[in-house]
């Protein structure tokens, strides 16, 4: 199959899941709206993309996902309540959700997988290749994966993932890579992908995090895979397919990321994302890291 070098400009951004790690919090609120100090959590992910030069998002969605909708519209009346108070700087923030990009809404009826959701996006992605961002990875600002992982896609072609090396004990929880290297440091070869091994089966210590770029050939991939790990259809399968028969859309490249990565689907890291960010805003950090200094001061005492 001839693969497409069309420039990147679309983003699929799946967000339909239950978010059931944080009930009750997400029973009537979409996991992807909780805050991040003060932006929910999907925003960050939109202006990611944004600033990969993807200004076409479209978010797979489900039931009890309207809000999401409604923070990426307009709202004029409350627009219309800040610029009667002169309160031009909270206009602004309201208005950036609005002005970020162009977005587009689908929904995913039946919860079968991230390969399904993906599937999903088919008729808006058409032949063109694309980026997935997964709402529960959050990468800073200043690192800039997304941007690097386009880059490698428009300089290589195939699909490219993005992995991290972790502490083999927990590769249990992720995707896993079989890597070879490449000329360039930060890139590696895929040449095979398991969904969530053993450690002691674990190919590498090289675990596959929420971010993607793929070629459309994965679309024809996706609708013939037979539903994997916890009968969903797994996309981790439709890219190894891709990483051992280059030929079908392929190669699978992996870009090695070293950066700030903040993990807002774990309870844990959410809470350590949100002190994290905080302490590094000129607008809270100084008064912030003061208390928090104060705090664990008192706690550390109090053990003692």
């Amino acid at each position: 199959m001839t693969q497409s070098r069309t420039r990147i400009s679309k983003a699929v951004i799946p967000a339909a899941g239950l978010g059931t790690r944080f009930l009750p919090a997400t029973k009537a609120t979409p996991k992807e709206m909780l805050p991040v100090v003060d932006k929910p959590a999907i925003q960050y992910v939109v202006e990611e993309a944004v600033a990969a030069g993807l200004s076409d998002v479209l978010m797979v969605t489900g039931r009890n996902k309207r809000p999401l909708e409604d923070h990426f519209d307009r709202n004029y009346e409350l627009e219309e309540a800040l610029r009667r108070k002169g309160d031009e700087a909270r206009l602004r923030r309201v208005q950036e959700s609005s002005d970020l990009a162009t977005m587009h809404y689908v929904r995913q009826g039946d919860p079968k997988g991230l390969g399904h959701a993906v599937l999903c996006a088919a008729p808006h992605v058409g032949d063109q290749p694309f980026a997935v961002l997964l709402g529960d990875d959050l990468i800073d600002a200043r690192d800039k994966l997304l941007s690097r992982m386009v880059q490698v896609r428009e300089q290589q072609g195939g699909s490219v993932v993005a992995l991290l090396e972790v502490d083999p004990a927990h590769i249990h929880l992720y995707g896993c890579a079989a890597v070879k290297p490449t000329v360039e440091d930060d890139v590696v070869q895929v040449t095979g992908l398991v969904e969530k091994p053993d450690p002691a089966d674990a190919p590498s210590a090289y675990a596959v995090i929420g971010r993607y770029v793929l070629d459309p050939a994965v679309f024809g991939v996706l609708r013939r895979t037979e539903p994997g790990r916890g009968g969903e259809i797994q996309l981790t399968d439709a890219l190894q397919e891709l990483a051992t028969q280059p030929d079908i859309g392929g190669p699978v490249y992996g870009v090695i990321f070293k950066g700030r990565r903040y993990d807002t689907g774990d309870r844990g890291d959410y809470l350590r994302a949100i002190v994290r960010l905080a302490c590094e805003r000129d607008d809270l950090g100084p008064d912030f890291r003061t208390w928090l200094r104060r705090y664990v001061t008192e706690e550390m005492e109090h053990l003692e």
